[in-house]
C-alpha cells in the first residue's frame, strides 16, 4: 500500500474541491465551478489506484473509473446519476460550445455536496486522516 501516493492524490483532489467550495459561495461561473469539482471527483477517485500501486487510468469518465472500484466502494443508482452528469463537465465547462448551458446553482451545490462526502468516504476508506491531505 502507498499512503503518501494516495494522500498526495487525495490532497490535490481536496484543492480543486476548495476552490470548487470557495467559488460557489461567492457565485462565482457555475461552469468554471463544475469543471473544478469534477476534477475534484476524479482525482479523489484516483487516489485508490495510487494507494495500491496500480496503474492510473487515463480517463476522465467517473462511471468508468467507478467501474473499476466497484470492490473498493459502492455507489448508489442516484450517485452514479450525478457522476453521469458531472463527467459532462469535462466537456461542456472546459471548452466553448454552441449550445453551451451554465449548470444550475442548485445542481452545483448537489455535486460540492456529493464530491465533499465521496473525500470524506475515501478518507475513511484508506484510513488516511483528513487533516493530512486538507491543506
Amino acid at each position: 500500500m502507498n499512503r503518501q501516493s494516495a494522500k498526495e492524490w487525495l490532497n490535490k483532489g481536496w484543492h480543486h474541491l476548495s476552490l470548487g467550495k470557495i467559488l460557489y459561495e461567492a457565485n462565482h461561473y457555475t461552469d468554471t465551478i463544475a469543471v473544478d469539482l469534477h476534477y475534484a471527483i476524479e482525482v479523489i477517485l484516483k487516489s485508490f489506484f495510487a494507494y495500491e500501486n496500480k496503474k492510473i487510468i487515463k480517463t476522465h469518465n467517473l462511471i468508468e473509473l467507478s467501474a473499476h472500484l466497484v470492490d473498493k466502494i459502492s455507489f448508489s443508482k442516484d450517485e452514479l446519476k450525478s457522476m453521469e452528469i458531472i463527467t459532462t463537465y469535462h466537456i461542456r465547462g472546459s471548452y466553448p460550445t454552441r449550445d453551451r448551458r451554465m449548470p444550475p446553482k442548485e445542481e452545483i451545490k448537489e455535486v460540492l455536496e456529493f464530491a465533499k462526502g465521496l473525500f470524506d468516504r475515501i478518507c475513511e476508506t484508506l484510513e488516511i486522516d483528513k487533516s493530512e491531505v486538507e491543506k
